[in-house]
């Protein structure tokens, strides 16, 4: 079972943060001090098991992993890799509002950085796994667009003895098609189609094990240590320091007043959960739905934990077995994002929606109406000293260089 990271209750503490006064830099008492405390790196718990993927945590499956990851042979135009989206100098994302494979998406790149953690992938949650995740975007027409029995060419050509040491013989492939898969390509999916069953499974089984080692890899991408970080740890904490008083003004309005630690909570500063918060719509892009959407496609998915190509006993697959369903309030809900790193990660919002951070803090104060569904929030109504000390604390999250 995946653990969650559960924040500490944070009801009385605004309230307690409201009466003492945003801007003391000392006066703090042992509830508040709980919560920043839970905030930190250093209380992010152990990697949790994934019983889906029994080579989670091989390093030969982590070396493997990373050379798929690098790999620019997994697209249809030998020019994509899992890193032109995710790119280690950017905190494993690019900096588009729009992420750019052999196409442009319709959605944002998220940071990979303690995706371990998150029971459930992607802005909509339409997969349940890392391995699951990573097989997405290798079949979509418009990120690395490529098939199944290319992907496993590619294996056979280029890994092979990596990938036998970590699952064992590739099987027969010579016989196989260059191209075939259930993807959009008519004549890949036709095909897929002409392929004699037990081809077709022995190459999904080698297109799981793909993900499974690029999610090996992904599992040892962790968030680095900030300032934040530093200066819960300093001597100087809860006093400025490391942080300025204006840093430590924003950090009380963020698990205080503004509400921010509702959703963005735990050492990730996330709670992995799926939000309406009032985003707009983008002009000419398909309607997303988000969660409502995502919550059916993982229930479809052939990848999940209780598929085939898991792991895992049912037993093992809580998070799937007990999702709950997603109902109308979950229409345009989307993935709260970690925000380490957040002040240098611009643009946001699930498809960039949202220049600056400065904008950002202005529309969660704002809380316009969703362009579809109901939006969670409420107006706050912060005036500009209480937005410039908020986007002061955020500037603390990003990674010490």
């Amino acid at each position: 079972m995946r653990r969650t990271l559960h924040a500490l209750p944070v009801v009385a503490v605004g309230a307690i943060v409201l009466a003492i006064g945003a801007t003391d830099p000392v006066a703090w008492n042992e509830e508040e001090l709980a919560v920043v405390r839970s905030l930190s790196l250093d209380e992010l718990p152990p990697l949790p098991a994934d019983p889906s993927n029994r080579v989670a945590d091989d390093p030969r499956a982590v070396r493997l992993g990373k050379a798929f990851f690098f790999d620019t042979r997994f697209s249809s135009n030998g020019q994509v890799a899992c890193a032109t989206c995710h790119q280690p100098d950017r905190q494993f994302q690019d900096d588009r509002a729009l992420s750019l494979g052999v196409g442009r998406t319709n959605r944002r790149a998220m940071p990979i950085a303690g995706m371990a953690y998150s029971p459930f992938l992607f802005w909509d949650g339409r997969k349940d796994s890392l391995w699951a995740q990573a097989l997405g975007p290798l079949e979509s027409a418009v990120e690395h667009g490529g098939d199944r029995t290319q992907y496993a060419h590619v294996v056979s050509a280029h890994h092979a003895e990596a990938y036998t040491e970590v699952f064992g013989p590739l099987p027969r492939l010579d016989t196989l098609p260059p191209h075939a898969g259930p993807v959009s390509d008519p004549i890949a999916a036709a095909a897929w189609g002409s392929m004699d069953g037990a081809d077709q499974l022995a190459v999904n089984d080698v297109f799981a094990n793909i993900g499974k080692a690029i999610a090996a890899y992904e599992r040892t991408i962790l968030p680095p240590e900030t300032r934040f970080d530093a200066w819960i740890a300093s001597a100087a904490f809860p006093k400025p320091g490391l942080l300025t008083e204006d840093e430590i003004a924003g950090l009380r309005l963020f698990i205080g007043e503004a509400g921010c630690i509702n959703c963005h909570n735990g050492p990730l500063l996330t709670d992995n959960h799926f939000h309406n918060t009032g985003v707009p719509a983008v002009a000419g892009l398909p309607d997303d739905r988000g969660r409502v959407a995502g919550s059916a496609q993982v229930l479809d998915d052939p990848f999940n934990c209780l598929g085939p190509y898991s792991d895992a006993n049912p037993v093992d697959c809580t998070e799937l077995r007990f999702m709950a369903p997603a109902g109308e309030e979950m229409l345009r809900a989307f993935k709260t994002p970690s925000l380490r790193g957040v002040a240098s990660r611009s643009p946001y919002m699930h498809a960039g929606q949202i220049e600056t951070l400065d904008q950002v803090i202005v529309h969660y104060s704002a809380a316009q109406r969703a362009p579809e569904g109901l939006s969670e929030l409420r107006p706050l109504n912060l005036d500009e000293t209480q937005r410039r000390y908020l986007g002061a604390f955020l500037a603390s999250l990003d990674p010490i260089q």
